[in-house]
């Protein structure tokens, strides 16, 4: 029944994943393939995918070391896709350090990010039959999924007529069925049943959506400092987050104009452009909705975890990470 009587604390299941990490990923030859590999992972990163999946196993009752490889292989395929994507946002910076195709150059992370997405199949391979079957068929899911997210959001630069449900739809893609995934991971590692599993991916899920929207609300009004990047960046950068797509609905005719002209704009004055923008933000609700979707997926989130069947002890463990994921400051 349940082996594990007592949840560990997020920041222990960090530690040990950090070493298990450093243990597993080493520098070979030929080093211009592997080397780009073992920057990328060595970058001060907050692991929270790769934490959720050993939390996971141990609220449905096994030890949370069963999934060591899982989580690894979940942070690989993390950190390969943030390889890519920087090539593709021509990126200077990731975490503060230089990006991989700028430290090298954009052929080496073109094939070190194809080599981590190797590598993170690999590591399922250190389960048996069935449980390897339901871990490969769910990482093959996702991972289609989150390109699929990807090339949503390239499409959605040049698009002028993208739908908030569209927009939904690309951010569970591209950020939040990577989280869903890590927790269901855990799930069957730990054997728990299809309903148990499901239930656990839907919070995963949820939590995933309403961390992206909170990100779109941060960057436009967060406190710099404490939200750890520029604010006014997807402005500058005329990202189409849910902020704007909302205020190009409730807006004043007078104002979506404004609001159209300023994104067909890169301007030298960007404080001016990014006040402006946000005015209207406030003004046409849109900040006030974006708040309530936020709590809204929230609560979405955390209704599934109530309907998980685990000691409350466990669920409590994972309730809190939610608070602290959510809990950035405005």
């Amino acid at each position: 029944m349940d082996k594990i009587a007592r949840m560990h604390s997020i920041e222990e299941y960090r530690t040990e994943f950090i070493a298990y990490l450093e243990s597993r990923i080493k520098t070979k030859e030929p080093r211009n393939l592997y080397e780009p590999m073992t920057y990328i992972l060595g970058l001060d990163g907050k692991r929270l995918r790769p934490v959720l999946t050993l939390m996971s196993v141990e609220i449905f009752g096994k030890d949370h070391k069963e999934a060591l490889d899982a989580a690894l292989a979940i942070e690989v395929f993390h950190n390969f896709s943030l390889v890519h994507d920087d090539i593709m946002d021509d990126a200077p910076l990731r975490r503060g350090k230089e990006t991989v195709h700028e430290k090298w150059n954009v052929n080496a992370g073109i094939l070190s990010g194809d080599a981590m997405l190797i590598s993170a199949y690999q590591l399922f391979e250190n389960y048996e039959g069935e449980t390897f079957r339901k871990l490969a068929q769910l990482f093959s899911k996702t991972a289609i999924e989150v390109c699929e997210g990807q090339q949503y959001d390239i499409d959605f630069e040049t698009r002028d007529d993208v739908t908030i449900s569209e927009y939904l739809k690309m951010i569970e893609y591209k950020t939040a069925v990577l989280v869903a995934a890590a927790l269901k991971m855990g799930g069957i590692i730990a054997k728990a049943s299809e309903k148990e599993q499901n239930n656990i991916y839907e919070f995963g899920k949820n939590l995933g959506i309403a961390f992206q929207l909170q990100d779109d609300y941060l960057d436009a009004f967060g406190n710099q400092k404490s939200f750890g990047k520029r604010t006014g960046g997807d402005i500058i950068e005329n990202k189409k987050t849910f902020l704007y797509l909302n205020s190009r609905e409730l807006a004043a005719p007078e104002e979506v104009k404004e609001l159209e002209h300023l994104f067909s704009l890169r301007p030298r004055d960007t404080e001016h452009k990014i006040n402006t923008v946000k005015e209207i933000y406030i003004n046409s609700g849109a900040a006030t909705l974006a708040k309530q979707e936020i709590e809204n997926y929230t609560e979405k989130a955390f209704s599934q975890l109530n309907s998980l069947k685990a000691p409350e002890s466990k669920k409590n463990a994972l309730r809190e990470f939610g608070k602290i994921l959510m809990n950035r400051k405005v």
